[in-house]
């Protein structure tokens, strides 16, 4: 008697299947991390709201008693480079007892605190003594120093920590 020989085909099949498993298995998997995630807000998150920051300056307080006790205003222009806007809603500087975000309705009119300065979408706020600021409150002296150290933070983009150039009174 003769013996037949086993067939091929079932039992390759049987084996490109088990040999396939695995990485159809991983991949079914990762995909539906990757959905849960994009879902869940998380894909593109750190890019959402991407800001610039230029033109960053702290001039130096007159040289009267009077002013060079007073507070510091900063020139700062923040570009928003998304069509996501954002805002700024505090500052902190370790030579300022405590720093406000400020607006003006006018030429000679009075700095109104506020809570936060809305960066708009694809657009820039300018912050400057004339405007919109950020007002060193009790500042230390820091006259003498190249630079200032700013940290903003953004309702969406987060915090950012700048070097203010230290300039010339009145200049940015």
């Amino acid at each position: 008697m003769t013996e037949a020989a086993p067939q091929a085909g079932p039992r390759l099949s049987r084996e490109l299947a088990r040999a396939a498993a695995g990485p159809l298995i991983c991949v079914i998997v990762l995909t539906g991390l990757l959905s849960a995630w994009v879902i869940s807000g998380g894909a593109g998150a750190l890019t959402k709201v991407r800001l610039q920051i230029t033109q960053a300056a702290v001039p130096m307080r007159g040289f009267t008693a009077t002013t060079a006790a007073g507070p510091a205003t900063t020139f700062v222009t923040i570009r928003n480079l998304t069509s996501t806007p954002d805002a700024l809603i505090a500052v902190t500087s370790p030579v300022a007892g405590r720093v406000q975000l400020t607006v003006r309705s006018g030429a000679g009119t009075s700095r109104i605190v506020v809570s936060d300065l809305v960066v708009p979408a694809h657009a820039a706020l300018t912050l400057s003594p004339f405007g919109d600021d950020i007002v060193l409150q009790d500042p230390h002296v820091y006259e003498d120093q190249p630079a200032v150290p700013l940290t903003l933070t953004f309702r969406h983009a987060g915090t950012v920590t700048i070097d203010a150039a230290v300039t010339p009174p009145g200049t940015p």
